[in-house]
């Protein structure tokens, strides 16, 4: 993944976990397909409850739980399937990363991927990251940085 200075960058603060739900809900909904979102952060900061809202955001009623020990949970929406990734704990994707390769481009599916370092060289230049900080133990900072072409998923944002 290559980043240059022609990407942009928002921050967004969540004071609550409904409220991290709730914009990554507004980014589900927005999603159209094929869409890659890296979500880094410390453990706790937020990633899995971002899956969640964005989950509920596309449209989709599955039960989103951490995929740690699984490494991948597949969520259906409407149009689409989130492939939601957590490579925690690897420290070599191995043959996982054939399997990613196989769903990037595919605009059937978006990719959701936490602790995505292992797998940056794959991921396309049109990648969403967003990097979740802790301010305290209910507040977080949502830094997002993203590629002109994905803009369309920060709209409604507050």
């Amino acid at each position: 993944m290559k980043e240059n200075n022609t990407d942009f960058k928002s921050t967004v603060l969540s004071e609550s976990v409904f409220k991290t739900e709730k914009i990554a809900s507004a980014i589900g909904h927005n999603l159209r397909g094929g869409e890659v979102i890296i979500l880094k952060g410390d453990l706790g900061s937020g990633k899995t409850a971002f899956v969640r809202g964005l989950v509920r955001g596309s449209g989709s009623l599955d039960f989103v739980s951490s995929p740690s020990f699984v490494i991948r949970n597949d969520y259906q929406t409407a149009r689409n399937i989130i492939a939601h990734f957590d490579f925690y704990r690897l420290d070599d994707p191995g043959i996982l990363s054939s399997s990613l390769q196989e769903l990037l481009g595919d605009n059937h599916y978006i990719i959701v991927i936490e602790w995505g370092d292992i797998v940056s060289d794959l991921l396309p230049r049109k990648t969403m990251i967003i990097e979740f900080s802790s301010l305290s133990s209910n507040k977080r900072k949502l830094d997002l940085t993203y590629d002109k072409a994905l803009s369309y998923l920060v709209g409604g944002l507050n």
